[in-house]
């Protein structure tokens, strides 16, 4: 069997933890493969981190001790994945686990070593977004290509899927410990020139007052993300 590794990095995510993890527990894979699912507790403090302590293997919970960002629990989980492919899965219920089956495809085809889920170039499902956060999106895009020469619609994206061999080379590399570490992983494929797909994605995405967590500061941090992991590192 080979296996689909879920890295799901997890702060304050009470109110939706328990139905993310069983959406991810009941995603349909392809014939022949399996998943390994492990979750990264950044440091939460409103009752997460005792609900992850309760669950038992083959769920896997790597805890951190202080809240260090999306980026470092993602990076954490990196380095204990073990599975052939590997693909990050917020706890937020943004993300339709359902579809990973579409973002293994190219790869499986010997088409892709990355695929990304774009939130801009399917007809499926999508939440309204506000204005500015929709625009901000476009925008950090759209400098991250003109950096990358890559032509990516949705460089932000939560879904980033590799393979074993392209997340080894990669992972090795990533310092970000915020909401940085999506503009960095694109800097890194594109600098190792892996091939890239990008498969439509349905979007539930969430307001501030129902927990969103990025916020405008971030996006400065990503602007100097895109320089920085482009032209110095």
């Amino acid at each position: 069997m080979a296996v689909l590794t879920v890295v799901m990095p997890v702060y304050n995510e009470i109110r939706t933890i328990e139905q993310s993890l069983k959406r991810v527990v009941d995603a349909p894979l392809p014939a022949g493969i399996e998943k390994e699912i492990i979750l990264v507790d950044d440091g939460s403090r409103d009752g997460t981190r005792e609900y992850l302590a309760k669950l038992q293997p083959p769920l896997r919970v790597i805890f951190h001790e202080k809240n260090r960002g999306k980026g470092a629990a993602v990076r954490t989980g990196f380095a204990a994945a073990t599975g052939d492919y590997i693909v990050i899965q917020d706890a937020d219920m943004e993300y339709d686990p359902a579809e990973f089956s579409d973002l293994l495809k190219p790869i499986l085809d010997g088409k892709a070593e990355v695929v990304y889920g774009s939130r801009f170039m399917s007809g499926r499902p999508h939440a309204v977004l506000r204005f500015w956060h929709y625009l901000g999106n476009k925008f950090l895009t759209a400098f991250s290509n003109a950096f990358t020469n890559l032509y990516l619609t949705d460089m932000e994206t939560c879904y980033k899927m590799f393979t074993k061999k392209a997340l080894q080379e990669i992972a090795p590399k990533l310092v970000s410990n915020r909401f940085a570490i999506e503009p960095e992983i694109t800097a890194r494929v594109a600098r190792g020139r892996y091939r890239l797909y990008e498969i439509g994605i349905s979007y539930g995405g969430r307001s501030y007052k129902e927990g969103k967590k990025i916020g405008w500061k971030d996006g400065f941090s990503a602007l100097w993300a895109i320089v920085k992991f482009n032209y110095f590192e």
